[in-house]
């Protein structure tokens, strides 16, 4: 049977109509190319320039210098350091903000807006105050210091404060992105398998993960690309020891503070080229989440 539609100016068209979008604004055409052009100058140098610039700088002496930039020891750490940051990080996160998506969309309790809070602090807190935080926790002189150095147990300067950094600052991007969509699409279906005698796992598998599978990956794409890219916090708890705690912004950092311009945006260009491929991957998973919901939205018609 056919889904019965309104007449109003949120009706869908059917199949076989043209879908022509209102226009925003009456403005004339020379306003909206003036806009359009302030917005494409705008990218070009402030986005576009620095880009090419990036690789320009650090292809400037060759290919044979870009590669021996990026393979040098110390930068091949940071590059190995970064990966495994991310590697811990984000599926924590991902498991985190599943968790907490899935708690405050589909139950009602007591703390909910405090949670909610929570899961925004790190948007608003500095990153290296939530660096500071942890060397006031586990440094020499922080509340477990003592304990941890009886125990031989190394927090900060070493990978653990290095990851511990990166979950606080990337532990929004899964969360954020699921709660919205979870919310939208309501708890009917899980409701309806645990009628039909469902497990939760059987459930959460089979009906709630194909839903949110789009914007799971568009949150673990964004959490992923923030790991990789923290400066801030890292550089707090890291302690900046060479070929040990350097990440790959870190590097960068001591490259050109040592004028060693080349192997500076060599190993800069690295995280310029996985950024790109974030965007790519970031915008097919948006196309695809947009068709998710449109689907969603707009009932198909016979």
């Amino acid at each position: 049977m056919s889904a019965v539609i309104t007449p109003g100016i949120n009706a869908a068209p059917s199949r076989g109509e043209p879908a022509h979008a209102p226009a925003a604004t009456l403005e004339p055409a020379w306003v909206r190319i003036l806009l359009i052009a302030i917005a494409f100058l705008f990218l070009t140098l402030f986005l576009f320039v620095p880009l090419v610039a990036v690789f320009y700088e650090g292809l400037k002496k060759g290919l044979d210098v870009y590669i021996d930039s990026i393979v040098e020891p110390d930068a091949w750490s940071a590059i190995k350091l970064t990966l495994l940051t991310a590697a811990i990080a984000v599926p924590l996160n991902l498991v985190f903000g599943v968790a907490a998506a899935w708690s405050i969309a589909k139950f009602e309790f007591r703390g909910k807006n405090i949670l909610l809070t929570l899961i925004d602090l790190p948007f608003s807190v500095s990153p290296v105050i939530s660096g500071l935080i942890y060397v006031l926790l586990f440094g020499l002189q922080g509340y477990f210091g003592p304990w941890l150095r009886e125990h031989d147990i190394k927090i900060l300067f070493a990978v653990p404060g290095i990851v511990l950094a990166t979950v606080f600052v990337t532990f929004p991007f899964v969360a954020r992105e699921l709660i919205p969509l979870m919310q939208s699409q309501g708890s009917e279906e899980e409701e309806a398998a645990l009628v039909l005698g469902a497990s939760g796992w059987k459930t959460f598998r089979h009906v709630t993960l194909p839903n949110i599978k789009w914007g799971l990956l568009y949150g673990v794409i964004l959490c992923n690309a923030r790991a990789m890219g923290e400066f801030g916090a890292v550089s707090v708890v890291s302690g900046h020891i060479r070929g040990e705690t350097n990440t790959i912004p870190l590097q960068v950092e001591i490259l050109y503070n040592e004028f060693n311009i080349v192997g500076a945006f060599a190993v800069a260009s690295l995280l310029a080229f996985l950024a790109l491929v974030t965007l790519a991957i970031k915008t097919f998973i948006e196309w695809r989440l947009h068709k998710q919901l449109a689907a969603n939205i707009v009932p198909d018609q016979e």
